[in-house]
């Protein structure tokens, strides 16, 4: 019998960009053993494939309520599961699931009993607000970039877009291509209910969020998308760091430059 993703292709374009993905986020350090999570949305890429498939084991809890999930279908890595391994083996190392009629549970379809990461829920609850607010994000990525990891231990870059402001002027295409900046979030428990609400809030303002002494969640349409952000604003924080090793202050972009780069480009304000 064919294999899910030989069933679908677009299926397989999703899975594999995934896979992608994770391979970068190993190569850049940002994935230390299991760290990290990835969970898409992949409800309309064979929706009639994916309704045909049966449970693998038994109903799971959620642990909330999600009532815009029902009967939608997610790729989700497993838990405990390597980053470096889901680049090779993505559906070894990573699940579909289902979203059963309850909103509360799930069940495995595909491919392996692969228990989907331990921070499920606080994937789902971006995944259900982005459903009920007509967002078109499908990807939620928690990676822990070194550099953004690293400034968050410093009281002064917590302060609301303390931190945005000077990485949008780093380099030009910072703000360009991380238009909504970057959102703080204190430090709450790793996996816990109160750090998922607290990244939801930010979640209205910014599509990429620094937990404090952690790492970042982010969103968007696809997962690569979600990648480039994060990418870009690590990129930001490298140039500063590098500039303080080399013995100083760096001048970064005056706020008339980047208030030149936001018209020129049709951004934010």
């Amino acid at each position: 019998m064919k294999s899910i993703l030989e069933r679908s292709e677009a299926l397989a374009k999703t899975v594999g960009q995934v896979a992608e993905v994770a391979g970068y986020l190993w190569q850049k350090g940002w994935a230390e053993r299991n760290g990290g999570n990835i969970t898409v949305n992949i409800t309309g890429t064979c929706d009639d494939i994916l309704a045909s498939l049966p449970a693998i084991g038994k109903k799971r809890l959620i642990g909330l309520h999600l009532p815009h999930l029902r009967g939608t279908y997610f790729y989700c890595k497993g838990t405990g599961r390597r980053m470096r391994d889901l680049a090779r083996w993505p559906m070894q190392n990573g699940s579909i699931i289902r979203i059963c009629d309850d909103c509360e549970t799930y069940e495995i379809i595909a491919d392996e009993e692969v228990i989907p990461t331990s921070e499920l829920p606080s994937h789902l609850l971006v995944h259900n607000h982005f459903i009920e607010t007509g967002s078109p994000y499908r990807a939620s990525l928690h990676t822990h970039p070194i550099e953004l990891v690293a400034m968050s231990h410093r009281g002064k870059y917590l302060k609301k877009d303390v931190l945005t402001r000077l990485l949008w002027s780093m380099i030009p295409e910072t703000k360009a291509f991380c238009p909504r900046g970057l959102g703080i979030v204190r430090y709450e428990l790793p996996s816990s209910t109160l750090l998922a609400q607290k990244t939801l809030e930010a979640l209205d303002d910014y599509d990429v969020v620094l937990w404090e002494k952690h790492g970042v969640f982010a969103v968007d349409t696809d997962i690569m998308a979600a990648f480039d952000q994060v990418d870009v604003l690590t990129k930001s924080a490298q140039i500063y760091i590098a500039a303080k090793n080399m013995g100083f202050e760096p001048d970064g972009m005056s706020d008339e430059q980047m208030q030149e780069m936001s018209v020129a480009f049709n951004l934010p304000k």
